[in-house]
């Protein structure tokens, strides 16, 4: 069975801890404490206060979450949270589950505030000082603070939320009903600043790097004498994983890049340059595409796609190690948001499993390294830019593991399908750079629906072809994501080109779809 990597230390410095309600915007606290040079580690609502105090933290924050405080079965606080000594930021609902704990009155609100609410700041107070006395700020609640509890004064309110902060300098306790962390809150970077800054007395010295260099002496201490073998795909995540744990143990590692007939235009022959010429890092190419289309024959279901290439990787994994004698650890490109989306977090919905965490076979017989499991996708990009990566590399869009086989939807995968879509996303890709703006979206590529064809009319005759679907999307982590603007003259060259170009389609839509209520890709 696969033995999971060990947890990350808790800092390598200063460090502040997110208790998890289960809120829709929880990780994203996370990574606005690290944007303000604080490392910050997100945890499950119900753990215990002594590993808490553990990681001996500057400071706490409560999430927001889904539920409502005078509920039976409402997430409690932990015993002896509040009575620790250590500064607590509570948010949304993790400032309900305060005042209730403390004595105050929550209820239902008599309408619910959710999208940008004005704020009116009528004592500054310590955690408010310095704002405007009128502002805006982002609210997602039915429930509201009606009294502070006893000894807290309140420091602002909205049209629906009688208490909308409150604080006690005394016992280091404070509350807002609104969200910092997401960006139509003007000022909840200043919020978040001056509770990490001023009230935890954080220094803000951190930085992905650090983090980085810390995982440099653990990969090595716990490696030693052994072998590792790396899932090498050529994307930021894995290369710069693979760069990592190169520096820590050197030629010990060995990476493995499998072309399983899925990636998209020229990538097998730029990732073996890229890797082979220029960082000079042991690298085997296995050419594995007849037997991942033969396992996914037949195979509609997008979560068979994903577990089939999942399984498969392992089984090439597997062989490769026997002809290197047998490495004990494997090195994955997990993120964050990956843990997070397979269900990783307690309370967190499972939206699709990742083949490289919710895919892997129960007899997997490696030990797994994954030294980007608690950085974020731009952490992870700033780390790459600092081993030395070209920016052309550490820029590459995200592409899932399972590669094109997750774009052809609602049918099997066959080699004329990927055919006609990889060239049609090298003609997307290629305007879209050429336009400028690739830096600007998060992930820009094409579907392509199998089992969907339709009419069209081309050198006077009748066609019955494929549509292919642009996708587009800007986003800061992947967690939300909205649908790209892109210019009308570009998409029509899109369009135009892949029709011209590829005789098998004759017609191309635009996916505007945000997420949520979608996912970022299709399947």
């Amino acid at each position: 069975m696969a033995v999971a990597a060990p947890p990350a230390e808790a800092s390598p410095g200063e460090l502040v801890v997110v208790l998890d309600f289960g809120g829709q915007y929880s990780q994203l606290i996370a990574r606005r404490v690290r944007e303000l040079g604080v490392f910050c580690e997100l945890l499950p609502f119900d753990t215990p206060i002594e590993e808490v105090l553990a990681r001996r933290p500057l400071g706490l924050i409560l999430s927001g979450g889904p539920a409502s405080v005078y509920e039976p079965g409402a997430p409690p606080l932990p015993d002896g949270l509040l009575s620790s000594g250590l500064p607590v930021l509570g948010i949304c609902y993790g400032m309900q589950a305060m005042a209730r704990a403390l004595g105050g009155r929550v209820e239902p609100a008599p309408v619910g505030e959710f999208g940008r609410t004005p704020l009116e700041v009528r004592e500054s107070g310590e955690l408010l000082a310095g704002l405007p006395t009128v502002q805006t700020c982002w609210m997602s609640h039915r429930d509201a603070v009606f009294e502070p509890p006893p000894g807290f004064r309140a420091l602002a309110a909205s049209p629906a939320s009688p208490v909308a902060a409150f604080e006690s300098t005394q016992r280091r306790l404070y509350g807002i009903q609104f969200h910092p962390e997401v960006t139509h809150t003007p000022h909840g970077r200043d919020v978040l600043e001056r509770f990490l800054r001023r009230i935890c007395g954080a220094r803000s010295n951190w930085t992905p790097g650090s983090l980085v260099a810390k995982q440099i002496e653990r990969i090595r201490e716990r490696v030693g004498n052994e072998r590792v073998i790396c899932a090498l795909s050529g994307g930021v995540d894995s290369s710069v994983a693979a760069l990592i744990v190169h520096r820590a143990v050197g030629d010990a590692l060995t990476c493995v890049f499998v072309d399983h007939g899925l990636l998209r235009k020229n990538e097998r022959e730029q990732v073996v340059a890229a890797f082979r010429d220029r960082f000079q890092v042991p690298l085997v190419a296995v050419d594995a595409r007849a037997r991942f289309l033969a396992r996914l024959r037949g195979v509609v279901d997008p979560e068979r796609k994903r577990k089939i290439i999942g399984e498969e990787f392992i089984r090439v994994f597997e062989e490769q190690a026997r002809e290197l004698g047998e490495p004990r650890f494997l090195v994955q490109g997990t993120l964050y948001s990956d843990v997070i989306e397979s269900g990783g977090a307690k309370g967190a919905a499972t939206i699709k499993s990742h083949h490289n965490v919710g895919g892997l076979p129960e007899d997997l017989h490696f030990e797994l390294i994954e030294p980007l499991r608690d950085l974020f996708k731009d952490e992870v990009r700033q780390v790459g830019l600092e081993l030395g990566l070209p920016e052309r590399l550490v820029w590459r869009q995200p592409f899932p593991g399972p590669g094109l086989a997750i774009r052809i939807v609602g049918g099997e995968v066959t080699e004329e399908r990927l055919e006609v879509l990889r060239e049609a996303d090298a003609i997307l890709q290629d305007e879209i750079r050429a336009a400028g703006l690739y830096r600007e979206l998060w992930q820009s590529f094409c579907v392509l629906p199998a089992d969907l064809r339709t009419v069209g009319v081309q050198g006077d005759g009748r066609t019955y072809g494929y549509v292919i679907v642009i996708r587009a999307v800007t986003s800061e982590d992947a967690m939300t994501a909205d649908w790209a603007r892109l210019p009308y003259d570009l998409i029509e060259r899109v369009s135009q080109r892949i029709v011209a170009e590829l005789p098998q389609v004759n017609r191309v839509v635009l996916d505007v779809t945000s997420k949520p209520p979608g996912t970022i890709e299709w399947e």
